[in-house]
């Protein structure tokens, strides 16, 4: 993210001087359509060859009652023609759709900072819902910005009425009338979001057209209001790009891709089995889509069920795959420890999401490392892989297939709320430059003096993969301890040391195929570094970046491979100084790097369910080079 990114005063207009990125934050009730708004101007962002980071933010609550804090839902994007990492620490703009919008959003917007409020929606009755005494829009209490009040609800009726619509429909057009206006002011094409609308309400024409004509209305306001030096049409040149084609891509949608480029790549179907749950839920949604792939989805009953169909999957021959947050993995434990015991290559995503208990479903945390790394009874080691942003997700999901298949294993892939949601650009890869990772099934006959073992194994400590079914290879895994030869019960105490001992030494093994950790930024060894994992990637490289550019002795590290850890990167990180390790949760990657290494980590939490500011880290920074 670029360090300008405030919208042009009068003054610089005259100058010619142009922001390099800027922060734009739609903020309104539930169903004032702030996420579709959102979307529709990424999409539009995207098509003008912009970077770009967004940040959706949903309320909690279900059905919030309409205009109270509650239920605010905001949609933050930051875009520009230079690269992007984060979705902005704080807007340049504001649109607030009501007096809730403006109230939980004002104190993040930069001093000077641009609001565009919907006047038609400050009433007495809203105000009082959203705890505002008197009218801020009126009262001077928002003076450190600037202020544009248009009676965006009463232009919209105006614009729609030929339609016929009643009240509440017409009213269901302003987030389209407040999109138009968002075009106009960073000169976007509408012609896009007209075709998009056309397609959406096929079946309801009356609604494309009311649409298309506030998206216009709203459009042409920009150009013709003589609203005075508060607001100016920007351009943002297109970031530099390599040649390829290009696509916006969720943190959900690029996994469930991944997820079945894997599978391809192992040669393998896929079975997925979920249960709803927020935000993983939208997994599922995806890969229902994709049954021409070879993928099969079930909806499951509860999260114990989903888990037990796709390691049932798993043991037939197919690649199983199950999701969930962090309340749906705890349920599934147990399962992850049958398949830890049995042996069956397993993908388990989990999307993070606020704790503990149903905390806070729609916000963001990464506080589910312990459970990933140490949660389960007994001893029941596990690979473990956190993506870092949306696009990365793709290569985390074959990742994790690829370890699955290969080492016959359960995987957990760790992403939360922030990447499951927030879109990026994504160059679509070369399929071809993936190296395939193919599945052999055992099928050797014994000799007529043996007996056929499950739990034989290749040199990664693999036990072959037997389908069901396959003649003269009748055999028996689950949940109680087998035989390190036979594959019979055993409970013997020898037997299970030595067992436990080779499935620890497998998922250890699993290192030997990582790459050595890289340094993302900055040197190997120095002052500090700040050693971060998932989605705090962004808000790390950013304040690294900075704090490099003042001349400051500072690196960046980012993990991918949670358990195990790559090789050499103990040996890395006591070549530097201090180490601090920012993370959302009260420090759960911090015990796991002291613990394994013995250095001084030091933590850099944040619990409060929104992502890190890069202020924030650059003031950590700064703190730790004392």
């Amino acid at each position: 993210m670029a360090t300008a990114t405030h919208l042009l005063t009068p003054e610089e207009a005259e100058a010619d001087v142009r922001p390099e990125a800027v922060v734009v934050r739609f903020a309104g009730d539930s169903g004032d359509g702030m996420q579709l708004t959102g979307g529709q101007f990424t999409l539009s962002t995207a098509l003008a060859g912009n970077d770009l980071a967004t940040f959706p933010d949903f309320p909690a609550e279900i059905r919030a009652p309409q205009g109270t804090t509650f239920g605010v839902s905001a949609f933050q994007i930051n875009f520009g023609s230079t690269a992007i990492d984060t979705a902005g620490d704080a807007p340049d703009v504001l649109v607030a759709m009501n007096p809730a919008a403006l109230k939980v959003n004002v104190g993040d917007l930069k001093p000077g900072g641009l609001i565009i409020a919907d006047e038609g929606e400050f009433g007495a009755r809203n105000l009082a819902k959203a705890g505002y005494e008197g009218n801020p829009l009126e009262d001077g209490s928002l003076a450190r910005w600037r202020l544009i009040a248009l009676n965006i609800s009463q232009l919209t009726l105006d614009t729609v009425k030929p339609f016929g619509l009643g009240n509440k429909e017409a009213l269901r057009c302003k987030n389209m009338w407040t999109l138009g206006l968002a075009l106009w002011m960073f000169d976007r094409d509408r012609a896009p979001l007209v075709e998009w609308l056309r397609t959406k309400f096929a079946k309801a024409p009356e609604l494309a057209e009311a649409n298309i004509a506030a998206l216009n209305a709203g459009h042409a306001y920009g150009e013709t209001a003589e609203i005075g030096g508060q607001l100016h049409q920007h351009h943002l040149e297109p970031a530099p790009a390599a040649p390829g084609l290009y696509r916006t891509v969720t943190g959900a949608e690029a996994i469930s891709l991944g997820l079945v480029a894997g599978a391809q790549l192992a040669g393998l179907p896929m079975f997925f089995g979920g249960y709803p749950i927020t935000p993983a839920s939208a997994i599922l949604h995806h890969l229902s889509r994709l049954k021409e792939y070879g993928v099969t989805t079930f909806q499951a009953e509860d999260e114990i069920a989903a888990i037990g169909s796709a390691i049932g999957a798993s043991y037939a021959g197919s690649l199983g795959v199950t999701s969930s947050s962090g309340p749906g993995i705890a349920l599934k434990m147990e399962a992850m420890g049958l398949a830890i015991m049995a042996e069956l290559p397993l993908v388990i995503v989990n999307s993070q999401r606020g704790g503990p208990s149903t905390g806070l479903p729609t916000k963001t945390e990464q506080s589910d490392l312990y459970q990933a790394v140490y949660g389960r009874n007994g001893d029941a080691p596990m690979p473990v892989i956190a993506a870092r942003s949306p696009a990365d997700a793709f290569d985390c999901a074959i990742e994790a297939c690829r370890i699955a298949v290969q080492y016959m294993t359960p995987v957990m892939l760790l992403t939360d709320g922030y990447i499951a949601n927030a879109a990026e650009p994504w160059k679509v890869p070369d399929m071809a430059q993936y190296q395939p990772f193919p599945v052999e099934f055992y099928d050797e006959q014994p000799s007529e003096e043996a007996t056929f073992s499950p739990y034989r194994r290749d040199g990664k400590l693999a036990r072959v993969w037997v389908k069901p079914g396959t003649p003269g290879l009748t055999h028996r895994i689950g949940g109680i301890e087998k035989n390190f030869a036979t594959g019979h019960i055993d409970y013997a105490p020898a037997n299970h040391q030595k067992m436990s001992d080779t499935r620890a030494a497998k998922v250890l093994g699993v290192a030997d195929s990582l790459p050595e950790q890289d340094v993302c930024l900055g040197g190997e060894g120095g002052k500090l570094a700040v050693v971060g994992w998932g989605s705090t990637f962004g808000p790390i490289h950013q304040a690294v970046r900075r704090a490099r550019s003042r001349g400051e002795d500072v690196a960046h590290i980012h993990l991918r491979h949670i358990w195990p850890l790559p090789k050499n990167l103990g040996s890395l990180l006591r070549s530097y100084e201090r180490i601090i390790v920012p993370e959302m949760n009260t420090g759960q990657l911090k015990t796991l790097l002291r613990d394994q290494y013995l250095v001084d980590a030091r933590p850099v939490t944040k619990t409060s369910g929104q992502p890190f500011k890069i202020a924030e880290i650059e003031a950590a920074i700064e703190e730790a080079l004392g």
